[in-house]
């Protein structure tokens, strides 16, 4: 049988191929397990000294000085506090964005580690506890970890890395802008235009060791409103003599709850309004003239989302009319919906099932939790999934969940973080379409 030249020069660069793939995949796996008890220290110290949005000056200073000593170029104050690294690899190629938050929340932590938070501080006026209840703290040990690994693999990146260390990913004190909007506006995704963003967040929830994702609508929009129901004072003992705002309230917020039990099509998609904030009255015996309500909406659909803003203005002024009361309701857009590039997922889904191993990476339902990755995600095809942080063989529904003063995580799911993200880097690269930077 007469050999074909071209053939089994093709059969040899695809050989010469994957075992380059496979070099660099090996080496990165020996390197995350060199640098996981520095990851581990990393997140212990950025957990005991945790800062809130917007004012995290010594975090960022640390993620700063640690960039510089790899040799890579470092902007600071993006986004008031964000931290920009900029790693140029030897060879030709695209410009990866990688995210990580690292802004902690107004909580009194009960957990018993030894690195526990103690600081506290003033939060919209109130003294407040301040702790990494969600795992920023982990997310910006895993992304400076992958800075120290890819930095030196220069010589073997193709393209241009960026890693964005963002503040304010839980939103700015009031009245200031920040997070990855603000980011983005101060020119975050510019200077190298950046092709792709990559993020990760890790779960509570979810076994060390697995990773879960999803295409397309991954988590809810974000939208905060106010209502302000505006009545008639009046003694306790004679509610007559007034309009009493508080029932009005009340009647307000069971008919809040009817647009999504009755009047939302919940089958296309899951939706939620939730009051979380009630201020109004200084005495137990006097009916107060005003209060006022705070809470957030969740929506997974643009449309519904429209749909839903109308039915609560509607409801709210027309419930307060009917008792002769007005009010009027605020809506603020936070978040968009945090939309994963299909394209972007099916790419690179083997590069996180080839470091997880196979099935240990599963589909998610869609969450009507928030994330202003969801920003870059509108600019940028973008890829955002989940990581691991709970103990093997624990029951997910014990687990405190993120944003209470329990929260916590397994240590040991870091270095899947850390592999994820270095693999992503050298498999988008090596499928991504002809470069455009270098």
């Amino acid at each position: 049988m007469k050999k074909n030249p071209f053939l089994l020069a093709v059969l040899l660069c695809t050989f010469v191929s994957i075992r380059a793939q496979n070099d660099v995949r090996t080496a990165i796996a020996t390197a995350a397990d060199k640098i996981e008890p520095q990851t581990i220290a990393w997140r212990r110290d950025f957990h005991e000294h945790p800062e809130l949005g917007n004012r995290e000056f010594r975090t960022s200073k640390i993620i700063a000085d640690h960039l510089r000593s790899l040799g890579i170029e470092v902007k600071e104050g993006v986004g008031k506090t964000g931290v920009v690294g900029i790693l140029k690899g030897a060879l030709p190629g695209p410009v990866i964005g990688l995210r990580a938050d690292m802004d902690a929340l107004p909580l009194v932590e009960r957990t018993q580690v030894p690195f526990a938070s103690k600081v506290k501080t003033t939060y919209n006026g109130q003294e407040v506890g301040v702790m990494h209840a969600c795992g920023h703290d982990s997310h910006v040990a895993i992304l400076m970890s992958v800075a120290e690994i890819l930095s030196g693999m220069r010589k073997q990146l193709k393209g241009t890395v960026k890693f964005i260390f963002q503040p304010a990913e839980e939103g700015p004190p009031a009245g200031e802008e920040g997070g990855a909007a603000l980011m983005i506006k101060e020119g975050v995704l510019d200077d190298p235009k950046v092709d792709v963003v990559f993020g990760l967040h890790i779960n509570a929830a979810t076994e060390v060791g697995k990773i879960k994702y999803r295409s397309e609508g991954a988590m809810a929009a974000s939208d905060w409103f106010t209502i302000k129901v505006h009545g008639k004072g009046s003694h306790g003992s004679q509610p007559w003599g007034g309009i009493d705002p508080v029932v009005v309230s009340a009647q307000i917020i069971e008919g809040l709850q009817t647009i999504i039990s009755r009047q939302t099509e919940l089958t296309k998609d899951a939706a939620v309004i939730s009051v979380c904030v009630i201020k109004g009255g200084v005495r137990s015996n006097i009916i107060p003239e005003e209060v006022e309500m705070t809470g957030t909406i969740r929506t997974l659909d643009t449309a519904m989302q429209r749909d839903i803003h109308e039915r609560m203005r509607r409801t709210v002024t027309k419930i307060a009319e009917s008792a002769g009361a007005t009010a009027d309701i605020t809506i603020e857009n936070k978040t968009l919906i945090t939309y994963n590039d299909p394209g972007l997922v099916k790419k690179m889904l083997p590069s996180l099932q080839k470091t997880a191993g196979e099935g240990n990476v599963s589909w998610m339902d869609a969450m009507t939790g928030s994330e202003d990755f969801s920003f870059f995600g509108a600019r940028v095809p973008s890829f955002f999934f989940f990581l691991g942080g709970m103990k093997p063989g624990q029951d997910p529904h014990t687990t405190a969940p993120h944003h209470t003063p329990d929260f916590y995580i397994d240590e040991d799911g870091f270095k899947l973080g850390v592999k994820a993200f270095c693999n992503l880097v050298f498999d988008y690269a090596n499928v991504a379409p002809v470069a455009k930077h270098s």
